[in-house]
């Protein structure tokens, strides 16, 4: 499965580009088959004014809960490596979202997708909009989500 790497809000007003290799661990951890579990991770990127370019997204760790239908990550792992990579670039490199798998083609946040967003954008110390990402098999699904739970939903260009 090939993601387009550049995405936009509906009045271009943001945007958000992922590196090769964020897509790449998006593809490595699509649910193809009845077996696969959940998978999910940090988004870690650098901001330019109010568009995002995301240059990593973690890999579940041995810690984390997966299950068919639900991903739990577990902050061993996930939190040392932001933390790390926000201290090598001096605060450059940050934590901007969260994404986890769906298993199905077009995804869709469930209920517990939006509260659980909702609460992780409120912790946010920057206050910026938390971008969640949804893996599906064919699809992404990409929202910058604000303190209220609901946000901007941006969609691929190119």
């Amino acid at each position: 499965m090939q993601f387009l790497g550049s995405w936009a809000t509906g009045d271009k007003g943001r945007l958000l580009h992922f590196s090769a290799g964020t897509l790449q661990t998006f593809s490595q951890h699509i649910q193809g088959n009845d077996a696969d579990c959940e998978a999910g991770g940090l988004l870690l990127g650098a901001v330019h004014g109010g568009h995002l370019l995301i240059e990593q997204a973690t890999v579940p760790t041995a810690w984390d809960k997966r299950f068919r239908y639900l991903f739990e990550r577990m902050p061993f792992g996930h939190e040392a490596i932001a933390l790390s990579r926000w201290t090598a670039t001096q605060g450059i490199i940050r934590y901007l979202g969260e994404w986890h798998t769906h298993p199905e083609d077009h995804p869709h946040p469930s209920g517990l997708d939006r509260s659980e967003w909702s609460r992780l954008s409120t912790q946010r110390r920057d206050k910026r909009p938390m971008l969640a990402v949804i893996v599906g098999r064919k699809a992404l699904y990409v929202e910058l989500v604000t303190s209220s739970g609901r946000g901007s939903v941006l969609s691929p260009v190119g």
